[in-house]
């Protein structure tokens, strides 16, 4: 038994004794975690500094009624931007009305009630669907998917419904990905006392798991919004790229439409450099980005609201 002057002190302990090595090893992470976030913001502000440099002269130079015009025509030097926002706004929201329910319901299965041998198949072959370029599934709509939508009945199969399919499909995997990660977060306790007080299994999940886990699930709705609002080579391929504005009616979603980005993506290459055409398409870029920051401040504010 050891006496008094043997016993190691309770701060002595190897435990709680730093080295130099380790200390200089946890100062040198913390600091390059530091840096990681310094320099995300310091880009981010950069990129928006570069949008504005470049696109706000064309605020000036065109006035807000022809910027709210319905005729995008820049060989006559008519830069209405309604077609495209109405047509960003179908195509997104039609995405988001097919991705996120179907999402969700995918998370809830895989998180809450498959199997584990289920969800160790099913996660890592939803999230490889990720990996496949945008210019491919662009490719597989306009070949496979436009054709029977024509065939159903539409005027054309390049439409703003074939824009949606497609996006909502590229946005599946991440909102499934990460719901399912933030349901699989939630404490096991949490389903055995709601179980332990007499409710169902789908109660349990519907009105304990699926609150508890709602931050994520925000985050995953919003993570594939930005991805649906912030696709290029896909929509191009398959919404028909005609800068005007469907008709009101229960066709609207089977009329060819054109995106904010798309636009971007066919004409910034065929513009001078300065031209009032080229500050035109960089205020289409400010436009996007100040889209996607409102999205993400309110994504924001309903987790701070809901933590409240």
């Amino acid at each position: 038994m050891l006496n008094t002057e043997q016993a190691i002190p309770l701060d002595k302990t190897p435990s709680a004794v730093v080295t130099p090595r380790r200390r200089w090893g946890e100062w040198l992470i913390e600091r390059l975690i530091r840096a990681a976030g310094i320099s995300a913001i310091v880009i981010i502000g950069l990129i928006f500094i570069f949008l504005l440099r470049e696109g706000l002269p064309a605020f000036i130079r065109v006035s807000p009624r022809q910027f709210l015009s319905i005729r995008w025509y820049p060989i006559e030097e008519m830069y209405g931007l309604l077609p495209l926002l109405v047509g960003s706004l179908l195509v997104t929201a039609g995405a988001v009305v097919i991705a996120v329910p179907l999402g969700l319901t995918t998370a809830i299965y895989l998180g809450m009630i498959a199997p584990q041998w289920q969800r160790e198949i099913l996660k890592p072959l939803i999230e490889v669907l990720a990996g496949i370029p945008s210019i491919v599934l662009g490719f597989l709509g306009w070949i496979a998917l436009a054709p029977l939508i024509q065939q159903a009945g539409a005027p054309t199969g390049l439409t703003a419904f074939t824009g949606a399919l497609i996006l909502a499909y590229m946005a599946l995997p991440t909102i499934i990905s990460i719901s399912e990660d933030a349901l699989y977060a939630v404490p096991k306790e949490y389903r055995d006392g709601a179980l332990a007080i007499g409710a169902t299994e789908w109660q349990t999940i519907w009105r304990v798991i699926v609150p508890a886990a709602r931050s994520g699930i925000v985050i995953a709705i919003v993570l594939g919004i930005g991805r649906a609002i912030g696709e290029t080579m896909a929509v191009m391929m398959v919404t028909g790229n005609a800068a005007n504005i469907p008709a009101l009616g229960s066709g609207m979603l089977f009329q060819p439409v054109r995106t904010m980005t798309a636009t971007i993506a066919a004409e910034m290459g065929e513009v001078a450099q300065g031209s009032l055409h080229y500050q035109v398409l960089f205020a289409i870029g400010i436009v996007l980005f100040l889209i996607t920051f409102a999205i993400n401040s309110l994504a924001g504010l309903l987790i701070g609201g809901k933590r409240g």
